[in-house]
């Protein structure tokens, strides 16, 4: 008995391999909305999870490797779905963690949510840091931002870009939505209103409008 207690003791002991799965916060979205699951797994071994988002016809993203520290592990998507970027229909994600792997599904659905693109946010950035002038910014929105969200009513062209005035005080409104504190529809609201009462546009008719 003794001797076989010893045999025992010696053999290598199995580990049982490590179990992923993806946690969906919903399985439909739109335009606008971000992308949240959580990735749970049954033990943290320091190996990153390796995730994969592909669409129907296979055309997908590039390795995401995503630390994995806890057993659930939110992942957020810092990147609202954009209808230039992301086309309509299903989409897959694959995550492989410590020789697992595990597949879910999401479907970006049509809606009429539009969103002001990522794009203008480096733009926004450099305004406030004064590094670009105030009628580069408002071409910036009339070029890339739908009208139905800011509508620009005048035109801007290199004889009047630089002609285009924004009162220093706005600078509080695109900070905060810089940093997410109102959102895409408050921030156009707001700058509809100073557009429709000349507080945004040229020197003469800011006059009158402030």
């Amino acid at each position: 008995m003794i001797f076989v207690i010893g045999i025992t003791l010696l053999l290598p002991q199995v580990q049982a391999q490590p179990t992923v799965s993806i946690i969906m916060e919903k399985t439909t979205y739109s335009y606008c909305e971000k992308l949240f699951y959580i990735i749970e797994v049954s033990k943290v071994t320091g190996d990153p999870a390796i995730i994969h988002i592909s669409d129907e016809s296979g055309k997908g993203s590039s390795a995401i490797p995503i630390e994995i520290s806890e057993l659930q592990n939110p992942i957020p998507s810092l990147i609202p779905f954009e209808a230039e970027i992301f086309p309509l229909g299903k989409y897959f994600i694959d995550v492989q963690y410590s020789g697992a792997e595990t597949t879910a599904e999401f479907e970006l659905m049509e809606s009429d949510s539009i969103c002001i693109p990522e794009l203008i946010k480096p733009i926004m950035a450099n305004w406030l840091s004064g590094n670009i002038s105030d009628g580069f910014l408002l071409d910036a929105f009339q070029k890339y931002v739908d009208a139905k969200l800011v509508d620009i009513p005048f035109e801007i062209n290199e004889d009047n870009v630089y002609d285009v005035k924004v009162p220093e005080w706005v600078k509080n409104i695109g900070y905060w939505w810089l940093e997410g504190a109102i959102s895409d529809d408050s921030f156009s609201n707001a700058m509809n209103n100073l557009l429709e009462r000349d507080i945004i546009g040229f020197p003469a008719k800011m006059e009158n409008g402030i």
